[in-house]
């Protein structure tokens, strides 16, 4: 038995939780991975190691729940690399969309038979905990949704709205060599009310953990984004981000939250996450359906990059991601819902695509290059820099990036620094301002559209379970990140 009553003691921090705007200066007292007190002037005496904090605020380790591990690299090198880049950047979890197709594994079949594998690709190489959304894409998948519940500890599923009828980069009408469907299935809106019913069903049978199974859908409009890419292609007026944009209209956002809202409805399903909304007209929408349907559940979220870059200022093709960047206006009416408190979460969407595959052969070209790009490594300090600017308190930073996806996802021991919950803690300098350079990140991916950014805060020190992971800003250790089972 250790002659200690603590593992860890970190002085001298002032500390941010989601549940009070008061931020409060004490020491953070850590025992088998989890925080053990909370309280000023700690004694010393009480644990081998003290770490001084040296005033710097201490957030709840960042819960993103919104990446994508292995769209573009094998799964097993996205998971180190990766993860290490989302260290850097306050993450101590992770969660990433997986389905079966084209990319990630690029396989079809059973969940049975992929999802074992998902996790023997993962394990024993990420640098924070993880998780995986799943996203039911043919019609036996419904009937593996207990088994992923029940065996795997998965409670959160998606829907990618666009795939019925477009590509993951452009127009497409190759859906089933693309998506790996049996013959004769479409990936259509009945295929995503026979999800919800599927869902719902899982709910019912498991009413303990109902309020924490959910669904997640990526809303744009297929018909209405084919014939806007063809007319933007075939004006040839615009060119970069401003013609992606254009050519993925907001109201094709709008419509679809309309449609998933209505399906939502009809189907009893209460538990939707609205992912990614990038404009004024999504929000509109949004707002709009959660007063419609008052029973429904709604939470919203938005990336980092729809934050603090626009079709001007990032890069022309770069910055091609799903659903697009956007005119300045829109930034700012995201901004306003944020402040508002109509935002749930704030992620990264974090897909990273090297050089050699996210330019196309003619490198300028938008509509030739690939969609998504990195960025957990700035989410908490990028959120922290814009937000202070714009008057969002520390607290409710926490909860945005901390405590709401935890709590929604079933991370249910993360989110927080209060005693109980794990110590998963990033430490914060406030008074460091630094700018966004693709070679200080510990990704794989060469460019960021955020380069040149300035940011004002910067993490220094993150520990996982109490484990120090980056110190001094960069990431120290071996992988000690493990698969959450949240059901």
């Amino acid at each position: 038995m250790s002659e200690y009553e603590f593992d860890t003691i970190i002085k001298n921090v002032k500390v941010v939780r989601p549940d009070t705007d008061t931020v409060e200066h004490g020491d953070i007292a850590v025992a088998q991975g989890q925080v053990a007190q909370v309280a000023p002037d700690l004694d010393t005496s009480l644990a081998p190691e003290i770490i001084d904090g040296r005033g710097r605020l201490a957030f709840p380790g960042a819960v993103d729940a919104h990446q994508h591990w292995g769209i573009y690299n094998p799964l097993n090198v996205d998971v180190r690399n990766e993860s290490r880049a989302a260290a850097q950047g306050g993450v101590t979890a992770g969660l990433t969309y997986m389905r079966t197709g084209q990319y990630y594994l690029n396989k079809g079949g059973s969940y049975a038979d992929f999802f074992p594998e998902v996790l023997s690709l993962s394990q024993g190489r990420a640098h924070i905990d993880y998780a995986y959304h799943i996203a039911p894409m043919q019609s036996s998948h419904l009937e593996e949704l207990d088994l992923l519940v029940d065996k795997f500890g998965v409670t959160s599923f998606k829907i990618f709205m666009f795939y019925g009828g477009y590509g993951l980069h452009g127009r497409s009408d190759d859906q089933a060599s693309f998506l790996m469907t049996p013959p004769g299935e479409r990936y259509d809106l009945a295929h995503f009310e026979f999800v919800m019913r599927a869902l719902q069903g899982v709910r019912e049978r498991h009413p303990e953990i109902a309020d924490r199974l959910s669904l997640s859908l990526h809303c744009e409009t297929a018909e209405i984004m084919s014939a806007y890419t063809k007319m933007v292609q075939e004006e040839g007026e615009l060119t970069g981000l401003a013609a992606y944009s254009a050519s993925r209209p907001p109201h094709s956002e709008g419509l679809a939250i309309a449609i998933a809202s209505y399906l939502a409805h009809a189907t009893d399903l209460p538990t939707i996450n609205l992912l990614h909304l990038t404009s004024a007209k999504a929000m509109e929408s949004a707002m709009t359906m959660a007063k419609a349907f008052p029973h429904i559940d709604f939470r919203r979220e938005v990336t980092l990059a729809h934050l603090v870059t626009d079709i001007d200022t990032g890069d022309p093709v770069g910055g091609k991601v799903n659903p697009p960047l956007r005119p300045r206006a829109d930034v700012e009416a995201l901004w306003e819902h944020v402040l508002a408190g109509d935002i749930d979460w704030v992620v990264s969407d974090h897909a990273c695509c090297k050089e050699e595959m996210k330019f196309g052969e003619d490198p300028d070209d938008v509509f030739l290059s690939k969609s998504g790009f990195g960025g957990a490594e700035y989410l908490l300090p990028g959120l922290f820099s814009e937000g202070r600017r714009r008057g969002l308190s520390e607290a409710a930073i926490a909860r945005l990036v901390s405590w709401n996806p935890a709590q929604r996802y079933g991370l249910r021991d993360k989110g927080t620094i209060a005693p109980g919950y794990d110590a998963d803690i990033a430490l914060l300098d406030p008074d460091l301002t630094w700018t966004v350079k693709p070679e200080d990140s510990e990704s794989l991916q060469e460019y960021s559209p955020l380069e040149g950014l300035e940011i004002n805060g910067a993490v220094t020190d993150v520990f996982l379970r109490g484990s120090r992971i980056v110190e001094n800003g960069k990431v120290v250790g071996e992988p000690r990140g493990v698969y959450v089972r949240r059901a």
